[in-house]
């Protein structure tokens, strides 16, 4: 038997998009569980780690970002957020919380299929496309194969990002001091999912930089360029 592509957890509370969601992806292969609720996911935690969570926004009791922002402290689990609101404002406060991604209800199961696969691509990246794992730029020093980031004279210091967020600084810290459009960061770190005029490349900018800047008061390692895009400032060496 071939083994699964990856496990997802699906949290939506309406059975009937639950059902029609974990049957299409098991169906690409993957292996899925369902709950519908922020307890009944708690407790499927408790037995599984999964690959990736479908995290609906609207549920009943806990809901969507209350349950993000509860998983992104202890958890890295890369959240994709459903929602069946489309204002701009639910889809920047769902990736304040932490999500990595959002899609609006309605939407094409093929299409969830091509968000959730864009993530753990991300996630996922192949070692041999990074024959250097190690980079250092102002007080740290990020290692791209383990997807951690160390930052002061403390090896034990780390800094918490999600897994947009460090694919975004994965960005940077292969390409400093280079001004950097949006459309080209869109497309080096969501590729294909990325869609015209999207604009989570800014709020996941803005928060890379207060949590730097939190790190390194003062550092100033991202600038805006009026017009042109954004800039990172460090000079970048690799490190064994």
């Amino acid at each position: 038997m071939t083994a699964p592509l990856a496990s997802l957890l699906i949290v939506e509370d309406d059975p009937e998009i639950s059902r029609l969601l974990a049957d299409f992806m098991r169906r690409e292969g993957f292996e899925v569980e369902c709950a519908d609720s922020g307890k009944a996911m708690d407790a499927v935690l408790q037995r599984m780690r999964p690959d990736l969570l479908v995290l609906d926004l609207m549920l009943p009791g806990e809901d969507g970002l209350s349950i993000c922002r509860r998983l992104r402290v202890d958890e890295n689990i890369p959240i994709l957020m459903l929602t069946a609101k489309s204002d701009e404002i639910d889809r920047v406060v769902g990736l304040e919380m932490g999500a990595d991604d959002y899609l609006t209800k309605p939407f094409a199961p093929r299409e969830l299929l091509a968000r959730v696969r864009a993530i753990l691509r991300r996630v996922k990246a192949a070692p041999a496309k990074l024959p250097v794992r190690r980079y250092a730029f102002d007080r740290f020093v990020v290692d791209l194969d383990s997807r951690s980031i160390q930052f002061g004279d403390a090896s034990d210091d780390s800094l918490q990002l999600t897994s947009a967020e460090f694919d975004l600084l994965g960005c940077f810290v292969l390409r400093p001091r280079r001004v950097l459009t949006r459309d080209q960061i869109l497309d080096w770190t969501r590729g294909r999912s990325a869609e015209p005029f999207d604009r989570t490349v800014d709020m996941l900018i803005s928060r890379l930089r207060k949590k730097l800047d939190a790190a390194s008061p003062g550092s100033g390692l991202i600038t805006t360029v009026r017009n042109g895009g954004y800039l990172f400032t460090p000079s970048v060496k690799q490190v064994s």
